[in-house]
């Protein structure tokens, strides 16, 4: 088989994409429905409702409905992405889940309205009951019910904020669950007496249910007092019923041992590490050694570029740590810092890409593709973009200036004025950052 290097690094971000199609995933015989349910689809005593959020939500909802009984009992309706919503997904109007797309990463009245809808439909279900909560990443913004006293304007003053403050998602999240009125686990108590069934797409370093879409289906382990020590360190500007809502308690979630979550059932369809090792799998087939650095890799953008480059180049010039041919493979959810007042443009990925070209300084024989596995990096149209070693010849013929850009975070522009987008549109799921460097 005679690939390109680009070819065959898109065939491995293929690859670690097709491991978390919710096509796939939710197949009748990958999930185990009388376990979660109590029951089989066709014997459920009560209604079966479908809620949820994420940019893979809409896929996880079609997937369900394309597979689940004609004659059981389906309802229900979640948000996602605007243009997340699979073409193999059933016309608005006539599918049993309704499809609502709003704006991520900021949310919109869209989204707020179509959660306060989720909300309004799990009032006064009963035990026998069941809820099916669909939840992939992207949720926090995209299903936002401020807490009593805030507006949507300052929950999108709040993400806008946290987006350009360099804050994990863990510390984002922190701080969301405790400003929302359906996240941390509150939708899960407004579902109440029903069982809960959550299925959830992880996009998020070590997986954790609470930490997803910032968990609106589980307990809540961190306080309010967690979400107020965040804001003071990244220096957030809260309106003031926000602060006085975390320093006095008045927005605490709900808790681990709560007997409100008793009998709820979870199950994490995709993660990461699972779409990381399916990338590997494939460049094993193609003669590559193939090599999982983390599939939770956190910092500055720009800085684990660096961090790889000095990776890549040693495996070049000396054969180690890694022996060539070979793939380098990594994941997590990197971050990118705007300075007070700078815009910026571009996203985790392609300020990656950037930190590391410069730092590859055009090594011969390293080609690098980094992409968002939603297929979107940030707020543009592509999900990253590739590094070649005659990248920065290239730019420097051209007149862009690599250093330049990259110290205005503005790294779409680089890679723009090349042609070296890697723009395969939405992919309908979300497991994180892909990153592969490839040594031929």
């Amino acid at each position: 088989m005679d690939l390109t290097p680009r070819e065959l690094l898109t065939r491995l971000f293929q690859a670690a994409v097709d491991r978390a199609a919710p096509l796939q995933l939710l197949q009748p015989d990958r999930i185990d429905w009388p376990g979660l349910l109590g029951a089989e689809p066709r014997a459920l005593p009560g209604r079966c409702l479908v809620i949820g959020a994420g940019k893979a939500s809409a896929a996880m909802a079609a997937a369900l409905e394309a597979h689940w009984p004609a004659e059981a009992p389906l309802e229900g309706l979640v948000i996602t992405r605007r243009a997340h919503t699979p073409p193999w997904a059933k016309p608005a109007g006539y599918g049993r889940i309704e499809i609502v797309e709003a704006s991520h990463p900021v949310p919109d009245a869209a989204g707020a309205e179509a959660a306060a809808r989720i909300l309004q439909s799990v009032q006064g279900l009963r035990p026998e009951d069941r809820v099916i909560c669909l939840i992939s990443g992207g949720g926090s913004a995209l299903m936002s019910v401020p807490q009593p006293g805030l507006s949507l304007a300052d929950k999108q003053a709040l993400n806008r904020q946290l987006l350009a403050s360099g804050a994990s998602i863990e510390a984002m999240n922190c701080i969301r669950k405790h400003l929302s009125a359906i996240k941390g686990g509150h939708l899960a108590v407004a579902c109440a007496p029903a069982r809960v069934v959550t299925l959830l797409i992880s996009d998020v370093p070590g997986d954790d249910p609470a930490v997803i879409a910032s968990g609106p289906t589980v307990p809540d382990p961190t306080r309010c007092a967690d979400a107020l020590a965040l804001c003071e360190r990244h220096g957030l500007q809260l309106p003031p019923a926000a602060w006085e809502g975390l320093r006095s308690g008045a927005f605490e979630t709900p808790k681990p041992g709560d007997p409100r979550f008793a009998g709820h059932r979870l199950q994490m369809l995709a993660t990461p590490r699972m779409s990381l090792q399916a990338a590997a799998e494939l460049a094993r087939t193609m003669g590559l050694a193939a090599h999982v650095l983390s599939d939770e890799i956190e910092g500055e953008s720009r800085e684990i570029g660096r961090m790889h480059a000095a990776l890549a180049s040693a495996a070049a010039r000396h054969g180690e740590p890694f022996r060539r041919p070979c793939v380098i493979l990594s994941g997590g959810e990197t971050t990118v810092t705007l300075p007070a007042g700078l815009r910026g443009r571009g996203g985790r990925a392609t300020e990656f890409l950037l930190g590391c070209a410069l730092a590859l300084r055009g090594e011969p024989g390293v080609h690098v593709l980094a992409a968002d596995t939603d297929g979107i990096d940030g707020s543009e149209a592509n999900a990253g973009a590739f590094v070649d070693p005659d990248t920065l010849a290239r730019a420097q013929a051209r007149g862009v200036s690599a250093a330049g850009l990259l110290a205005q975070h503005r790294a779409y522009d680089f890679f723009e004025a090349l042609g070296d987008l890697f723009s395969p549109g939405p992919t309908f799921t979300n497991v994180n950052d892909f990153r592969a460097l490839l040594l031929p």
